[in-house]
């Protein structure tokens, strides 16, 4: 109706908690999908072993239509940002029950994290690329696509650590970050979330770009390839290690805390 155009979603939301009306509902989901649309795009890489893209948007529509009636205008955050969310922890959660990650992947990320934890020791910093690959007796090429394959094992593990934590995700750490006035938080949690920071801070400049491209802009791997003029399937190496240093360098945190 032309009274709902003018109206912002939390408005809207507003609305539909006084009446129930289900025309109201049904603005909210058409307005909104294009995020769902959006998220499963952009982490299609998380779950296209297991589910295709309209499967991921069908249940991130159910997804959506559950939040209108679980969204708390009163908690000062915006609709979007929830809906995000709960998106984002639907394709998580997802992936986690398939446990579809092979037993090489698997030998894989443990063989890279004992290479990359020695060299770490030894050298006093993150060793580069170049040295985790010499460690492993491999060229740069083959430990590049090593790395991409363990991939989501690094995603999931950093994201059940920050939810294990804290109840987030690293979306939210990432716009937390960002954030010029932050509320006064849990002290443990504000310590967790510099910690990450520094992480971030950490990491070589092309991965510092790719994670704030794919968590903050959230763009696609195919879109940041554009943006970076290099190929996606380099992109997905970026990430996967970014991810994979972030993973460390907050379970160092952990150990040290």
């Amino acid at each position: 109706m032309a009274e709902w155009e003018q109206m912002s979603a939390e408005e809207l939301v507003k609305e539909y908690r006084k009446t129930g009306s289900l025309a109201i509902k049904q603005e909210i989901v058409l307005r909104y999908i294009h995020i769902v649309r959006g998220i499963a795009l952009q982490m299609r890489g998380v779950y296209l072993n297991f589910a295709q893209v309209d499967d991921i948007i069908s249940e991130g529509v159910i997804a959506l239509m559950n939040a209108v009636d679980k969204f708390d205008p009163s908690k000062n955050v915006k609709f979007e940002t929830y809906i995000s969310k709960r998106i984002r922890g639907l394709v998580i959660d997802l992936a986690r029950r398939q446990d579809w990650v092979s037993r090489s992947v698997r030998r894989s990320l443990r063989d890279i994290d004992q290479a990359a934890n020695s060299l770490f020791i030894e050298l006093g910093r993150t060793p580069t690329d170049q040295e985790v690959a010499d460690r492993l007796g491999m060229s740069l090429e083959k430990y590049q696509q090593m790395l991409g394959k363990t991939g989501l094992c690094n995603v999931l593990s950093l994201e059940t650590m920050l939810e294990e934590s804290t109840q987030g995700t690293m979306s939210d750490f990432l716009l937390c970050a960002q954030a010029e006035n932050q509320p006064e938080q849990h002290l443990q949690e504000e310590e967790l979330k510099q910690a990450l920071r520094d992480g971030i801070h950490s990491l070589l400049e092309n991965e510092r770009m790719v994670i704030s491209l794919y968590y903050e802009k959230e763009l696609n791997m195919k879109e940041i390839a554009q943006v970076l003029k290099v190929s996606e399937p380099r992109i997905s190496q970026i990430h996967a290690n970014a991810i994979r240093k972030l993973r460390i360098y907050m379970e160092r945190f952990n150990r040290d805390a």
